[in-house]
C-alpha cells in the first residue's frame, strides 16, 4: 500500500504536448506509470510517447478512466486547469508550475478541497510511490536507483532534497512507502501535516521524514499534530536554513516561501518546537537513518 498514487493509477498530462512534459513522460513511461491520456486544447487527435491526446479533461477521462493528473501548464493557465480537472472528477493531482499568482493559487487549492482533491505543489518536482508509480519529473531517468521501495514516509517542502533523502534512505537499506515533494510555492494543495495524517493511516508506512526549511508553518502544524497525539508514528526532521538568519527578515533564499518574518520562522526555531513535541531533529542527511533504527 502507498498513499496518493500506486501501481494501479491511471495518469493523464494536462499540457502533453509541451517540452517538459515530453521529456518526463518518457521517463515516466519507462518506470512503470500507466500514463493513459494527455490533454492539450486544440491538439486532440495527436500522440506524445504513443500517449492519446485529448482536447479536454473531461474526454480524456471518459475515453481512459483516467484517476490522478500531472499538470504541465504555466503558472497564469494553473488555476483553469486545475478547475477542469476537479470537475470532471480527478482527485489526486501534482502542479509543477512556479510562482503561480497567489489568488489563483488560492482558487485553485480551493476548487481542490472543495471535493476532496488532494493536490501536490505549487512548484514541485512530483510523488513517487518506489516500484510502482511517479508523477512528474521526480528522480529523472534514475528513479529506480534513488527511491527505493520500503517503509518510510518521506515528505519535503525541496524537490531536491526529496531526492537527497530517499538516497540517503536506500544506502542504508530502508526505502520509501511514497515521497510527496509538497512544493516550494507559498500557496500549496495539501499541507505537510494532512501529508503525515496520510502515513499516519497507511499500514505500509512505520515512520516519516520531513525536511522542511525557514517560513511558512508547515513544520509548525507538525508539531502541533504531534502534541495533540494526532501523528503518533516516529517522525524524523531535517530543517535545513540556518545561515538565512544572518541576512535581513524578508528576503527569501531558495523557495519563494522561505522567508523569515516572525520568531518562529526560522530554521532554529522550528528545530526547538518539533524536537519539543517528540520530533527526532536530524542535524544531517547521514543522521537520519541512525534516528530511525
Amino acid at each position: 500500500m502507498s498513499i496518493l498514487i500506486d501501481s494501479s493509477t491511471r495518469v493523464l498530462v494536462q499540457g502533453a504536448t509541451g517540452a517538459q512534459a515530453r521529456f518526463d513522460i518518457r521517463y515516466c513511461l519507462d518506470y512503470g506509470t500507466r500514463i493513459v491520456a494527455g490533454v492539450t486544447p486544440g491538439r486532440g487527435g495527436e500522440t506524445v510517447e504513443g500517449v492519446p491526446v485529448f482536447n479536454t479533461v473531461a474526454a480524456a477521462l471518459a475515453a481512459t478512466g483516467a484517476n490522478a493528473s500531472a499538470v504541465y501548464v504555466p503558472a497564469r493557465g494553473v488555476k483553469d486547469a486545475v478547475m477542469e480537472a476537479v470537475e470532471a472528477g480527478i482527485r489526486v493531482l501534482a502542479c509543477f508550475a512556479e510562482n503561480v499568482p497567489r489568488h489563483d493559487a488560492a482558487a485553485a487549492v480551493a476548487a481542490a478541497r472543495s471535493v476532496g482533491a488532494r493536490m501536490a505543489g505549487f512548484n514541485t518536482n512530483g510523488v513517487i510511490s518506489p516500484g510502482r508509480c511517479k508523477l512528474g519529473g521526480i528522480g529523472g531517468d534514475r528513479a529506480a536507483q534513488i527511491y527505493a521501495p520500503g517503509r518510510i514516509g518521506v515528505c519535503s517542502r525541496s524537490g531536491g532534497m526529496s531526492a537527497e533523502i530517499c538516497w540517503t534512505l536506500s544506502r542504508a537499506g530502508m526505502g520509501a512507502s511514497t515521497c510527496v515533494s509538497m512544493g516550494g510555492d507559498p500557496i500549496v494543495g495539501m499541507r505537510m501535516v494532512e501529508v503525515l495524517k496520510l502515513f499516519e493511516a497507511d499500514p505500509e508506512t512505520d515512520a516519516c521524514v520531513i525536511f522542511g526549511e525557514p517560513g511558512g508553518t508547515h513544520e509548525i502544524e507538525v508539531a502541533e499534530a504531534l502534541r495533540a497525539g494526532e501523528l503518533r508514528k516516529p517522525v524524523v526532521a531535517l530543517i535545513a536554513g540556518q545561515f538565512q538568519e544572518r541576512y535581513p527578515a524578508g528576503v527569501s533564499f531558495g523557495h519563494f516561501a522561505a522567508v523569515i518574518k516572525g520568531e518562529n520562522d526560522s530554521a532554529s526555531a522550528k528545530r526547538k518546537i518539533l524536537a519539543a513535541a517528540g520530533a527526532r531533529v536530524a542535524s544531517s542527511l547521514e543522521e537520519i537513518p541512525q534516528l530511525l533504527r
